[in-house]
Order: C-alpha cells, then structure tokens, then sequence
C-alpha cells in the first residue's frame, strides 16, 4: 500500500504556543498527571486525597491552580515574546497565579463556612482583585484579543450598571463585591462552564488525546481508505468518512484537520481534486466530527450542565442532524466527482481491510464501550476514564503502537495544553455570565431581545443565528456558546416557546459555522496550510460544501421532531422530507443529481435548473407550522411546482445526451 504523504502542520504552529524544554518541559506534564489522579479520585469517590477533594468548591479551585498559571509558561505574552524559552517575567507571573489560586485552594472551606462570598476580610478582598486580574490575562493570552476585551469589558460591567443605557442596565456593584463575587461565588468564575469541566470534560479530553497517540487517527483513515477509497471520488469521502468519526472523538477541528488532512488531502489531490477543493472537503468533514456523537467536544458537555440533563440526552438528539450534514457533504462530493469523472485509487495502492482491522480492532471495541457506558449506563462522568484505562491496556498488549517513555510524556504534555487552555477560557467566560447575573441582566435581557425582535420568533431565530455566528468569529465555541446560553437562550424559549435542546443545538451550529465561514475560518485555513492552497479561496470552498450546514439548524429548532423530540410517525415524516431536501440542495450545489445525471448540459438554463432544486429542497425540508406561516402540504406543493419542470428538463436532456453519445 502506497498512500500519498504530506508534511504535517503542528498544532502550536497554528495556535502560537510556546515550545518548552528542559524544566518547563515537566512542569504541564506533572501538573497534568495530578490533575488526572485527583479527578479519578474526586470522580470515582475513592478518599485519596480528602484534603482537596472532600469539599466540591476546593477541588474546582485545585483543578483552576493546577492548569490556569500553565498560560503563563506555553503561551507567549505577545508574538513578538520569545516562542522557544520562558522569560523571566512569565517565571514570575507564574509563580504568582500559583499562590493567587493556591489562597483559594487553601480557604475553600472557609469561604463556604464564613460566607465570604458576601462579606470578606480584607487580605481575601485584595486576593480577590488578584485572581480577577490573573483570569483575565490568562483568558487574552489562551483565547487571544478578542476574547480578552469582550471578557474584561463584561466582568467590569457591574460597576457602571446603573449608568449604562435603558435596555442594558441592571443593579450595580461597588469594585469590592464585584471581586468578591467574581471570585467566591458559584455563579462567576466557579460557575456552570468550569463545573461542567471537572465533571465532564477532563476524561474525555484525555480520551481524544490517547485516541490520538494510540494510533486513532491512522486507523480510521486506513480503515475508509480500505472501504471507500476505490470508488468514485474515492479519497475526498475518506476524508469525510475518517474526519467524522476522528473528530467525534477528538472533539477538535484543528487537531482532527492536522491528524487525518495530512494523507486525506494529497490523496484528493492525486485523482484530479483541486487543492483549495480538497482542503474545503477536508475543514467540513472535520467541523462536522466535533458536531457528531459520541464525543462532540467541550461545549456539548457544558450544554448538559446548563440544561441539567445526561450528556446521552444531546448525543442522541445529535445524530440525525450530523447525519443530515455528513449525507448532504458526501452527495456532494460524489456529485463533483461524477460530474468531473473523478476516479478511486488503484485497489493494489489501498490498505488491506483485513489487515487495517486485526491491527485496530480494539478502537472500534473501545468506541462500543464508551457508547454503552454513555447511553445505557448513563455513566457520563466515569465513561471516559474506563474508555481510555482499556484503550491503554490492550494498546500495551498488542505490539503495533506500544508507548515507551516518550509517548507517556508526549500524553501528559499534550492533555495539559488543552487542559490549561479549555480552562483560561471557560474560566474568563464565566466572568462575563458572573457580570450578568450579579446585575440581574441574565434575567432581562431574554425581555429585552424578544422586544426588539417585536415577539416574531422567525426574527429572533434569525437575530441569534447572526449572533451566534458573529462571536463564534471573535470567540472560541465554547466561549460563543456560555454567553448566548445566558442572554439568548432563555428569549428563544419563553418567548418563542421552543424546546430547549434544540435552542441550545442552534446556538452550537451556528457557533460552529465560523470553522468554514470566511473571513475568519480556522478549520478551512488549518487545512490550507496542509494543501498548500489559498486561505480564502478554500475557506469559500468549504462554505459552498457545508452549505446544508447553514439551514439544518433552522429545520430541528423549527422541528424538534428532528433531533428524536415527539411521536416516531412525525419523527419519519419529517425526515425523510429532510433527507430527499438535503439530497436536492446538495445535487443543486454542485450541478449534479444522483440518479438523474448533469444539470449543466444547458449553459443557460444550468442555473434556473440548479436554483430550483435548491429552493425547491428547501421548502420540502423545512417544517410547515408553528412560526413558519404554511403548512407541511403547502410547502410540499409549492416545492412541487418547482422541483417537477426542473426534474423533467434535467431527466430529457441528460437522455438526449446519452442517445447522441451512442
């Protein structure tokens, strides 16, 4: 077997962090490797170490003392700041945060006992002021600029709350009880984004990070190159069959881009794909493995706390919608290469599907053992844990991707680089859902949204769309997804009387979009850089193949039917609309449809053709009633008249052509 190759693209390339060695080099790996066990022990309830992890608030804040002092020493104060050594002040700096969080680890009972979140000594009041000040530069630093400013703004907020304008103004707070409550309560930086980490997020992440270094990531792109890789267009839906069940593993769209882009990529480029083309495949087939179950990142994890429901609850309501996207991305895929008379690669260049699974049995053995822990347990604190404990076990059994030394300290530095940066992040995004609930903004401003969306939920629907999109720009998902689960979420429920998993599905997706949206997207231009393609060009690419990405939202909010919500006769109905709708767009995205042939034999009348099958599959996914002013049958017939002259030119010309051939 003899699969193209690509020199990979680091990570720290992308994301500016600091290259250790020496010292610095243990000092993430130890602190990663103590927060592991403290979290087995705190998790599994062992009473190992009771001196941290007896009282919940005290573990939350050892969890934020391990990792949040890590910014100071992996990522660089500036890009101009040195990226290979630590300098002296970041040494300080990080000495610092350590006894500023350390303070807190070591009166965590007494801020519960006293009631210091109320009223607190004055050596805690400046300790308070301090551990404001670290968690803001720390969330710059992880999270960039962007978030820094919207974070630092927001967390001054309670301060001038009674002077700002009518409709952001709520009670305000002297700079003292502002800090105090940033830093004591429950509802700031000790809040539901950095709970839900402790209590969810730190296995899984570990889980993706063992995948990984295992030899995941090889193992699914063989295994779809031994499936898929002979047929038409072969290599562009192995990028989409690998990099959707990596990325529900990973749960990141760089890091799944960078593990399975670098053989998927040049593969497209060998049978005719162009490099901006196959980049494009590449950042969709990623963006949608973080959106697809089992594992589907970070944010999904928050979700479930925010909404206090089992993790299984929103990896189930997320299958038809991923399965909606994938479908609409690998037609399309199939669609251009039809139409481009794309071929597979030689049977004799592709792995061997026997071979590529007696080596990687047990990481499909592994993910049947999550999914039975997360859906039939209900085990979603510990699943993880379990899930990678055997992973390990049986990798060290087996003799193909057996760790040595190097490959344990290559673990420990990786889970600790996406464990300090999760936490700057989360931690800074709960200072701004601190500032809103210490105002009372968290509970107006949903009044305040439906009031300028003068009560039509189609508007607000559409008000939070752009939103979602806007800061997922600016701010990481994750980020995105906290604020406007606060401020947006609530205005889309009671006022617009939706379910609520589905609201918090929307602002996820839309969230999600700036990863293959440009200017901004990260995934698309990750990809890029694999490709040795134009930033731009390949991030309008994968806008144009995830585009049943940008309406799928709007079906399962308008429909809870489609995320598994209501009684199965109405489930069916209204996915086989979805469907046979998702397969018209995406045949109408790129001018070719599945069992009818070209739509572009006719240069002028390709596009008429083309725009009717778009809107026509449109109007037939889209769910008639509630905010939506036709019915199902309405919809259906209108889609009707325009999908029946369109079908008919496609199907006569295409017969035409096919007899002038012969």
């Amino acid at each position: 077997m003899s699969l193209p190759k690509a020199q990979p693209v680091s990570p720290a390339k992308i994301s500016g962090i600091r290259q250790l060695d020496g010292f610095w080099l243990w000092v993430p790996r130890v602190a990663t490797l103590a927060l592991t066990l403290l979290a087995i022990d705190y998790l599994f309830n062992l009473g190992l170490f009771t001196f941290v992890t007896e009282v919940e608030s005290q573990f939350f804040y050892t969890v934020v003392a391990l990792m949040l002092p890590l910014v100071f020493v992996l990522w660089p104060a500036s890009r101009k700041a040195s990226h290979t050594r630590v300098p002296w002040y970041d040494i300080i700096l990080y000495l610092f945060a350590t006894s500023v969080c350390g303070f807190f680890v070591f009166n965590a009972e007494r801020i519960l006992d006293s009631g210091w979140e109320y009223e607190a000594p004055e050596y805690a009041l400046v300790m308070s002021f301090l551990f404001w000040g670290v968690v803001l530069e720390t969330a710059r630093r992880a999270g960039g600029w962007p978030i820094g400013i919207i974070v630092g703004f927001a967390s001054l907020y309670p301060i001038f709350a009674d002077v700002m304008p009518g409709p952001i103004q709520g009670f305000p707070s002297s700079p003292s009880q502002t800090a105090i409550y940033h830093a004591m309560s429950r509802e700031s930086v000790m809040g539901i984004p950095l709970q839900a980490f402790a209590n969810l997020v730190i296995g899984f992440l570990l889980f993706g990070v063992a995948l990984q270094q295992t030899g995941g990531g090889k193992f699914f792109i063989n295994l779809a190159f031994a499936l898929l890789g002979h047929v038409r267009g072969g290599p562009a839906k192995v990028a989409v069959f690998s990099s959707g069940l990596m990325g529900s593993m990973s749960g990141s769209v760089i890091t799944n881009v960078l593990t399975t882009g670098v053989l998927s990529i040049p593969a497209m480029r060998r049978v005719g794909f162009g490099r901006s083309y196959a980049a494009g495949v590449e950042a969709c087939a990623s963006t949608g493995g973080v959106l697809m179950p089992p594992v589907m990142g970070a944010t999904a994890f928050i979700m479930a706390s925010f909404l206090n429901i089992p993790y299984g609850t929103i990896a189930l309501a997320a299958v038809v919608p991923s399965f909606l996207y994938f479908m609409g991305l690998f037609i399309q895929i199939d669609a251009y290469a039809a139409r481009h008379e794309l071929k597979g690669l030689p049977a004799d260049e592709l792995p061997s599907l026997r071979q590529t699974l007696k080596e990687g049995w047990y990481f499909i053995f592994v993910f049947v053992l999550l999914i039975w822990l997360l859906f039939f347990l209900r085990r979603e604190a510990i699943a993880p844990f379990y899930a990678t404990a055997l992973l390990l076990v049986i990798n060290q059994i087996l003799p193909y991707q057996r760790w040595g030394w190097n490959e344990v300290k290559g673990f420990f530095s990786s889970s600790g680089k996406l464990f300090a940066e999760l936490i700057a992040i989360l931690a800074g995004v709960g200072l701004l859902v601190g500032a809103l609930s210490v105002t009372g903004m968290s509970g107006t401003i949903a009044n305040d949204l439906i009031f300028l969306a003068g009560g039509n939920t189609l508007v607000l629907l559409f008000m939070g769309a752009a939103t979602s999109f806007i800061l997922g720009i600016g701010m990481t998902v994750t980020a995105a997804y906290i604020f406007l689960a606060v401020a947006l979420a609530p205005a889309l429920i009671n006022g617009g009387g939706m379910d609520p998993l589905a609201v918090h599905l929307f602002i996820l997706y839309w969230g999600m979009l700036s990863f293959i949206t440009p200017p901004v997207a990260l995934g698309a231009f990750a990809a890029a850089s694999v490709a040795g393609a134009r930033a731009m060009e390949t991030g309008f690419q994968a806008m144009k193949l995830g585009s049943v990405i940008y309406f799928i939202p709007f079906l399962f909010v308008l429909n809870p039917a489609l995320i598994l919500q209501g009684a199965w006769d109405e489930i069916l109905v209204v996915l086989s609309q979805a469907i046979v709708g998702v397969a018209l767009i995406a045949g109408g995205m790129q001018g070719y449809l599945l069992g009818v042939g070209n739509l572009s034999l006719y240069r002028v009348l390709q596009w008429p053709i083309r725009l009717a099958l778009i809107a026509g599959g449109m109007l037939l996914a889209i769910p008639g009633g509630g905010p939506v002013p036709f019915t199902n049958l309405e919809l259906s017939m209108i889609s009707a008249v325009l999908l029946a002259p369109a079908l008919a030119l496609v199907w006569w010309s295409n017969r035409q052509e096919k007899h002038a051939a012969t």
